[in-house]
């Protein structure tokens, strides 16, 4: 065994935390062996320990996770563990997904569980496991999402940026197994994306988040959240997980210091006055700021209601509210470059989308057009 950087041997199977939104804690095992790593997530969780029964029951569960870490030692070094043939050989893809979701902070993100859904009817059961997944698999899944696939409510089709942002989770997938040398090469390589589709982007315009903001909303937290996200531009998933210590004062500013999310970009984000008296008196620095409902569709029901209460005729769900902040500030004159930043986009042409929604030279370009209907 290789001796780690105190000296002492390295253990090719080690026990891990992985901290989860609410403070408890997934143990899963990290194998490393001959330059080769597996994570094994193994579906056992740590409680926040608040007395003695907390306490003894963490107990019981770390007895049962080093109790398998000491199983697979015993298969590595026996060679039953398979890892010096084939490494995804009997790694399920499902569980793999999951792990992946889990390891990489991604279960709270609607897409990812959404296309896990579909992942696994599309397995219908059979379990298949990565060493499985091939070429003719993956092909299958794209047109499985292009024909059969329907959304959860309603039973209708998916949306065409729906579909292509499914498949790419899957090839996000198989791209980390492949990295990990779990499969020889990865499967999905040569099989082309879905094509994206060019969405509507939906927003507010100013007047309509003023009267938003005038009309009560059955969901005070979601009503808060909302214009918050209207005046600074914070998905959803940003928001939900902001916590008082993301917060500070700088140079007369309050300023949010947080990793995003989806794209787990640092971000330095200074914040208007309204929508730093949207967030409240503070709190201590583990308390989130907001406490938004766990479910997205619960958030945009809310909203929906609330919309149509303030006579706002359009489909506007909680993601619209970047969408304002994002229009707005190129309607007041910001250039793209500091939109881009202020979106924490990582790539300017992600930002241009907004800028064909609202092209101030061609408003400029008609606006000149001269009066050729009035009378001589």
């Amino acid at each position: 065994m290789k001796k780690d950087a105190e000296g002492g041997y390295k253990e090719p199977v080690r026990l891990r935390r992985k901290a989860l939104k609410g403070g408890g804690v997934s143990l899963y095992l990290d194998t490393c062996w001959r330059g080769r790593r597996r994570y094994e997530f193994l579906r056992l969780y740590l409680v926040p320990e608040r007395n003695r029964e907390d306490r003894e029951k963490n107990r019981e569960t770390l007895r049962m996770a080093d109790a398998v870490r000491v199983r697979r030692m015993a298969e590595l070094q026996s060679g039953r563990l398979g890892l010096e043939a084939e490494l995804g050989r009997g790694v399920r893809l499902l569980d793999f997904y999951e792990g992946l979701m889990e390891r990489e902070g991604r279960r709270g993100l609607t897409v990812w569980g959404s296309c896990l859904n579909h992942l696994r009817a599309y397995d219908a059961g059979r379990g298949v496991t990565l060493d499985r997944v091939d070429e003719d698999w993956v092909g299958g899944f794209r047109r499985y999402l292009d024909t059969e696939a329907r959304t959860g409510r309603g039973g209708r089709p998916l949306a065409q940026n729906t579909k292509a942002s499914y498949f790419e989770r899957l090839k996000v997938c198989l791209a980390e197994a492949a990295r990990q040398k779990l499969v020889r090469e990865n499967p999905a390589r040569d099989v082309p994306n879905m094509r994206q589709g060019e969405s509507r982007r939906m927003y507010l315009t100013r007047d309509e988040v003023r009267r938003l903001a005038q009309t009560p909303c059955a969901n005070a937290e979601v009503r808060r959240a909302f214009l918050f996200s209207c005046l600074t531009g914070l998905r959803h998933s940003d928001i939900a997980a902001l916590t008082w210590g993301h917060v500070s004062l700088q140079s007369g500013f309050t300023r949010l210091l947080f990793r995003q999310r989806k794209t787990k970009g640092l971000e330095y984000l200074d914040i208007a006055p309204q929508a730093a008296t949207l967030m409240g008196a503070r709190g201590k620095d583990t308390e989130t700021v907001f406490r938004l409902p766990s479910s997205h569709t619960v958030s945009n029901d809310a909203i929906k209601r609330w919309v149509a209460a303030a006579g706002i005729d359009k489909e506007i769900t909680f993601h619209c509210a970047r969408h304002t902040f994002a229009v707005m500030m190129l309607d007041l004159g910001t250039d793209i470059y500091t939109v881009s930043k202020l979106l924490g986009h990582r790539n300017l042409s992600t930002t241009q989308i907004y800028a064909k929604v609202l092209d101030k030279n061609k408003q400029r370009a008609v606006a000149g057009i001269p009066d050729l209907l009035g009378g001589e």
